[in-house]
């Protein structure tokens, strides 16, 4: 049977690699989104509209598909993971990986540990072949110190010397990629972190020697973290609560984890913090 791979968030960071991944790989793909109009993928990707408020518009972007790609905007809402596995449920879809997140199910977490829980379950409960990725916090992230580093002001800390195995999102989306393409790993939970644990000090000192000029920190008092959320990042007042109990419980080191399923998936060490800086060099550059 000729396969077909659904990628959803598939303008997003995470989602937009898995896409150009399995393009490149020669597979067939077709990635959903709210604004067609606004995505750009490469050549022979099928774009669609699909929204989470329009069941009908997943039911539809699902005929032919054998294997999707649940990505769904961080925050206490999951019927978006429910709302697709319904459909992909109904339409016969036979592989599901799911983008979740470390700590998931953790009581210690706060409340976002609990806000993939629902959209695990229906994976977990949907009838398909299924992978589950928990990925800890994401270099990335750092993307939103940009404007602060290019004017040579400190960036926010929220999370004090709290240290994280931070990944570099290309490593989760190749993992993603490869597991849609490939199967081999139905039924397994997998927490994918970088291959050392780093603070937030630590990462602003990395990024100022790949740099060549002082990157200091500003610790955030709790109330400065919730308008933090809020404005740089524009969540809204749940997310930003759910966000805030997730960084005080990074402060006190409950995210210090550095496993080897990123080794054991990808054949290769995970990429370091220092490796995703330098190809990121440019984000940072002064004019």
């Amino acid at each position: 049977m000729e396969t077909m791979i659904l990628v959803t968030g598939a303008t997003g960071t995470i989602g937009s690699e898995v896409v150009r991944q399995l393009a490149a790989r020669g597979e067939k793909v077709r990635a959903l989104t709210r604004d067609p109009a606004k995505a750009r993928v490469p050549s022979g990707v099928d774009v669609v509209r699909g929204d989470y408020l329009d069941p009908a518009s997943l039911t539809g972007a699902m005929p032919g598909v054998t294997a999707a790609f649940l990505l769904g905007a961080p925050g206490p809402d999951s019927r978006h993971d429910q709302e697709l596995v319904a459909a992909a449920r109904a339409a016969g879809v036979r592989r599901l990986v799911k983008l979740s997140a470390i700590g998931t199910g953790d009581p210690e977490v706060g409340p976002s540990g609990t806000w993939h829980v629902a959209g695990e379950r229906a994976v977990r409960d949907s009838g398909a072949e299924w992978t589950v990725l928990r990925p800890s916090s994401f270099a990335s992230n750092t993307l939103s110190w940009a404007p602060a580093v290019k004017e040579g002001k400190p960036v926010a800390n929220m999370t004090g010397d709290g240290l994280s195995g931070v990944i570099d999102p290309r490593d989760v989306s190749e993992i993603a990629a490869r597991i849609l393409a490939e199967g081999g790993h139905a039924g397994r939970t997998y927490t994918l972190t970088g291959p050392e644990t780093i603070s937030v000090p630590q990462q602003a000192d990395v990024l100022a020697s790949v740099l060549g000029r002082p990157v200091t920190t500003q610790d955030l008092s709790p109330d400065g973290t919730r308008e933090h959320l809020r404005t740089v990042w524009g969540f809204d007042d749940a997310q930003a609560e759910g966000v805030l109990a997730g960084v005080t419980f990074v402060r006190a080191g409950g995210n210090a984890v550095v496993t080897e399923d990123v080794p054991e998936l990808l054949g290769r060490p995970a990429r370091t913090y220092r490796e995703w800086a330098q190809d990121h060099v440019a984000a940072f550059a002064t004019a």
